[in-house]
């Protein structure tokens, strides 16, 4: 059977999203050409809009409509810290968990040589750029991959050798969790990490 040209180009466009492979794709198209063409024009139309109006924040790296973001716009905001996260679901969650006041940078990425994503495929330059603007400690908040611990170290060595304190965010046990339920890694880690108990 020949499928529409239209429609292939839709499946093969579709592909393009993180985990979706042929058979969802096709899935997807069919579903919004036969059940849902009212949202496959708002989904087209919200697309459009996003790629026309999205731009990154010139001072933290984030997807914003505007040459500066709300966050760094705000005076409410503490300048005296700066948490590096790899990618905007990353500032959401620390925005979300209401544990950090300070200011941000997104990396919009982290360093993976098997994905061809070295330094120079990084902000880092704005990166240090806005660090010492700041004259602030820097966090690292990258994920607790491979590739996160990578970066985090290389972030490391580059703003130290600026004279800029650096921080890691730490490892350990969920809150609410049970010994017997966590991974060998996170427990050494948390016993590594442990801290003095105060009275």
């Amino acid at each position: 059977m020949n499928t529409p040209s239209s429609l292939e180009d839709l499946i093969g466009a579709l592909r393009c999203l993180p985990g979706v492979g042929p058979k969802s794709a096709q899935r997807m198209a069919y579903h919004l050409l036969q059940c849902d063409r009212h949202g496959a024009q708002h989904l087209a139309h919200a697309l459009n809009h996003a790629v026309d109006s999205v731009k990154h924040c010139s001072r933290c790296n984030n997807f914003s409509e505007n040459d500066i973001c709300a966050l760094c716009a705000s005076p409410r905001r503490e300048a005296g810290l700066l948490c590096v996260v790899e990618m905007p679901a990353d500032l959401l969650m620390m925005e979300q968990a209401q544990c950090f006041r300070g200011m941000y940078f997104v990396l919009m990425g982290r360093l993976s040589p098997l994905d061809g994503i070295g330094a120079r495929e990084l902000p880092l330059e704005r990166l240090v750029k806005r660090a010492l603007e700041l004259q602030c400690e820097v966090i690292l908040a990258t994920n607790f991959t491979v590739e996160g611990e990578a970066t985090a170290h290389y972030l490391a060595a580059l703003l130290r050798a600026q004279g800029i304190k650096v921080s890691r965010i730490a490892r350990g046990l969920p809150v609410g969790g049970e010994l017997e339920h966590v991974d060998s890694g996170t427990l050494a880690q948390a016993v590594l990490e442990r801290r003095v108990v105060i009275e």
